[in-house]
């Protein structure tokens, strides 16, 4: 009896997610499962994709994102799918959408989800994850939700520390997020509505991990100066707690640290032989956050993602922009904000050493809703695969695919994801490994990357020759450690 299936993809030089060895091979797929991998000459399909020329891997897994909104506003996800990306992880930076602050349009960073309110309206994460399952979108995701956001439901004032009943409401927060499918917490302790949260606070709100061996996840205090310092006080959170943790973006901002990711590494290998964390990091030389004061020394050029005052200037350098207004870079920085920028400050042999550290996850850290977005929203897995493993021969593609598939489903525990083999979720990415590459750069941001095939989430296809489908199969997924 011939075997049939709902899908095949055939003719495919598969990378499975697991480091091991490219082979060719054909990928059978029933349901939302791949069923078999090998030799399906003799069988048939309702759907077949010729792969010829073509590698065939799991399905991206973004391990940073500031997409909460997007999933439900723009849930055809092109941004997403076009570079190969089935899965993004979100709630990142101590920003989510629940527990919604009725004022979280009107403070950063919580704006950079939203600066309407029209999207902070979610009571719990119950009532977000429902809204996400009510209206699935193309890829799936898998929630944090964030202390900042907590914070600004619950303080009068953001410029001290929670009293004791606070950090109570806080708590509380966080049991009912986590109850209902949230897979962590995450903080931002770098920007000012989480700042003056001490050690001692963030440990507090975050015992319901424990119980549910969650995850701690930080954009960390500092990232300049004091980065060791900051690297410390994580790792003393998760071991309170005993949960693993991810730091964020890791990265030493500014040229006086250009070059310390030689000690940084060194000190979290050494951590990670005493407990479970991990990392990602973008492939930028530079940021994007919220304009803030801080970062103008520390910054070689600025770019104006997005001004509500003044949106004339998105796109434009700040120097420019103090030019015009016959200003000094500080005064524009107050006359433009609330606003959104990129920063140039990052060091490429950093950030080539990041990258090519064994257990450093791809994150894009794209912020979908800024009028200028940096490129990494569009480029960053591309890039990984054509300019850092192709071009520069940074690791071998196995390990750029493992970097954004395998490693980063063990590390936030996503059952049956991030690799192909019988049994997986048929999350698969077609692309030309001689051809993949970003697009998109800082003056033309949107483009989508060059050399991504077809692209399929639980068994359906999102993306095919050159533009979204309109399936919309994504499911959110919970942490089974």
């Amino acid at each position: 009896m011939t075997e049939h299936y709902d899908l095949i993809v055939r003719n495919a030089t598969i990378i499975d997610g697991t480091r091991a060895p490219r082979f060719h091979g054909e990928i059978g797929v029933r349901g939302d499962r791949i069923v078999k991998i090998g030799a399906l000459d003799k069988a048939t399909a309702d759907i077949e994709v010729d792969a010829s020329g073509m590698i065939a891997a799991p399905g991206f897994i973004d391990a940073h994102t500031h997409d909460d909104r997007m999933l439900l506003s723009n849930p055809d996800m092109a941004p997403k799918v076009s570079q190969g990306v089935t899965t993004v992880v979100t709630g990142n930076c101590g920003i989510s959408l629940a527990h919604s602050p009725a004022n979280g349009a009107s403070t950063p960073p919580l704006d950079l989800l939203d600066g309407s309110g029209d999207w902070f309206r979610f009571p719990s994460f119950r009532a977000y994850r429902e809204e996400l399952a009510a209206r699935p979108a193309a890829i799936n995701a898998t929630c944090l939700v964030g202390h900042t956001t907590f914070r600004v439901a619950t303080m009068d004032r953001l410029d001290r520390a929670a009293t004791s009943a606070e950090m109570a409401k806080m708590r509380a927060m966080a049991q009912e997020s986590l109850a209902s499918g949230a897979i962590g917490v995450s903080t931002g302790t770098a920007y000012p509505p989480a700042a003056c949260a001490p050690t001692e606070e963030i440990i507090e709100i975050c015992r319901p991990l424990t119980e549910f061996n969650g995850l701690y996840v930080t954009h960390m205090r500092n990232e300049d100066d004091q980065v060791t310092e900051s690297i410390e006080e994580t790792c003393l959170i998760g071991r309170t707690l005993a949960v693993p943790i991810v730091i964020s973006h890791h990265k030493t901002v500014g040229t006086k640290n250009h070059g310390r990711s030689v000690e940084t590494l060194k000190q979290i290998a050494g951590l990670m032989k005493k407990q479970p964390m991990g990392l990602d990091c973008y492939p930028y030389i530079a940021s994007s956050t919220v304009l803030r004061y801080d970062r103008l020394e520390q910054s070689s050029r600025i770019i104006i993602t997005w001004s509500k005052p003044h949106p004339e200037f998105s796109g434009v350098d700040l120097d420019e922009v103090a030019k015009r207004l016959k200003m000094t870079q500080a005064e524009a920085v107050e006359k433009i904000k609330p606003a959104g920028a990129i920063y140039f400050m990052l060091d490429e042999k950093d950030v080539q050493r990041i990258l090519a550290f064994e257990e450093t996850m791809i994150g894009s850290d794209g912020l979908p809703h800024d009028t200028k977005p940096h490129p990494r929203l569009w480029g960053t897995f591309p890039r990984v695969l054509g300019h850092y493993s192709r071009e520069l021969k940074l690791f071998p593609l196995e390990t750029a695919v493992y970097k954004m598939t395998g490693l980063t489903a063990g590390k936030f525990g996503l059952k049956d994801r991030g690799v192909l083999k019988a049994g997986a979720y048929a999350d698969i990415t077609l692309f030309n490994a001689d051809t993949v590459m970003d697009a998109a750069d800082f003056v033309h941001s949107t483009l989508p990357a060059r050399g991504i095939g077809t692209v399929v989430v639980n068994g359906a296809i999102v993306w095919r020759d050159g533009k979204t489908t309109g399936a919309r199969p994504g499911r959110v997924l919970l942490r089974e450690a």
